[in-house]
């Protein structure tokens, strides 16, 4: 089953909750006694620092919020956050759970601006709150158990600017060089997407280039201007490439998702087709019309969208 970005950041928070609540709520527990004294806080929290996986700061705090003893990291003793007030920071806005431990959302740090999260775990003396103990971490140093997500496979709509939305019957396409030679154009990116490599390709319809990835060399674009998606000369510059085998996209779908974006270009004078992608891998289609909202759906389903559904 596919996680959503939501639901692995829901299973990587969890993995980080199991390995940090139980040596924080025994070193916790070990802060009782010596409360309130910034000597022996510091010192047990030094002793303590090693157990805490991953940790970059450790300290102290009462329940209003005020630092009460150094910031113990990897180099030993930080004293000028002593009698620092951390009460608006993100961690301490958030409501500590009935069992004592809060894993905060992420944030970005002051100093440094960074990724970060804090782990607050109460200290409690019998039934009496005394404060919670604090464990700073930079998301750089979090290990990543949660496997990566993948985009979701349903039809998506983005809304864009209002400005532009407001002002779309207002507006009028005007032809762009690549309309003028869109038999052209559409060949070209056919040859490029079936024979020549590019596995992803965004074409801006509007401003006559479009922009392609190859798999040979992906973490690089190259930009196509409207001169290049008029001259068939341009295929000869990228060499033969098999059809991707593991690609989403059949290689008979190619030429049918290009005329469908065509015909979304050309169909209404107000409403019309900026900005389309493709890419074989995931099988998304990309659009984003002149009204500034875009959708993203597989491809089979964008072929089987009818005039009635866009317009």
């Amino acid at each position: 089953m596919q996680n959503t970005w939501k639901e692995s950041i829901y299973r990587q928070r969890e993995e980080l909750a199991s390995i940090l609540r139980d040596p924080l709520e025994r070193l916790a527990e070990q802060c009782v006694p010596v409360w309130g004294n910034r000597e022996k806080l510091n010192e047990l929290l030094l002793t303590g620092f090693p157990r805490i996986p991953h940790c970059t700061y450790l300290y102290c705090v009462d329940t209003k919020g005020m630092q009460i003893c150094d910031n113990i990291g990897a180099s030993g003793l930080a004293p000028d956050h002593f009698g620092r007030d951390r009460s608006q920071r993100p961690y301490m806005q958030e409501s500590v759970p009935a069992w004592g431990f809060l894993l905060s959302d992420a944030y970005i740090s002051l100093r440094k601006h960074r990724p970060s999260l804090t782990a607050l775990q109460v200290v409690r003396d019998g039934e009496r709150t005394l404060g919670f103990l604090g464990a700073d971490f930079d998301l750089r140093n979090l290990p990543v158990t949660s496997e990566l997500y993948e985009e979701p496979g349903q039809w998506r709509q983005v809304k864009g600017d209002p400005a532009i939305r407001g002002q779309v019957f207002q507006q009028c396409r005007i032809d762009s060089p690549m309309d003028r030679h869109m038999d052209q154009a559409l060949s070209i990116l056919e040859e490029l997407l079936t024979q020549r490599g590019v596995f992803q390709c965004q074409i801006h319809f509007s401003s006559s280039q479009a922009t392609i990835w190859r798999v040979d060399d992906p973490f690089r674009y190259r930009i196509l201007d409207h001169e290049a998606l008029n001259d068939p000369d341009i295929c000869l510059v990228f060499p033969r490439e098999p059809y991707p085998t593991d690609a989403e996209i059949p290689r008979k779908d190619i030429k049918r998702i290009l005329n469908t974006m065509r015909y979304l270009r050309e169909a209404d004078p107000n409403i019309y087709l900026r900005m389309a992608s493709i890419n074989l891998f995931n099988g998304l289609i990309s659009l984003t019309f002149s009204c500034d909202g875009s959708h993203y759906m597989p491809h089979v389903e964008f072929l089987l969208k009818d005039r009635s559904f866009w317009f």
